[in-house]
């Protein structure tokens, strides 16, 4: 019992560390995303119509609210006209 204990204390901790994790990483991104866009004085609406996605995408994406693909990722570099690399750059 002890054992089983101390097992599940172990994985709920490291599971709550990767959610912090990853929320973290989505934080950072979404604010890299936000003032790449600020830089080419777009709205949320114009970027997501140049980058071919939802409106209310994008301001998901700012506020950490959706997980983004690597296909979006690169719709969005490309509408911000900026490398994938530039758009992560300082976010990892």
């Amino acid at each position: 019992m002890v054992c089983r204990t101390k097992v599940s204390t172990f994985l709920l901790s490291a599971c709550l560390q990767f959610i912090c994790m990853d929320s973290d990483v989505l934080i950072k991104f979404g604010e890299k995303v936000r003032a790449e866009r600020h830089k080419c004085r777009l709205s949320q609406e114009k970027l997501a119509e140049i980058a071919g996605v939802h409106r209310t995408y994008i301001g998901m994406i700012e506020r950490a609210e959706k997980n983004i693909t690597l296909t979006n990722v690169a719709k969005v570099a490309a509408a911000l006209n900026i490398t994938i690399e530039e758009l992560f750059k300082d976010v990892g």
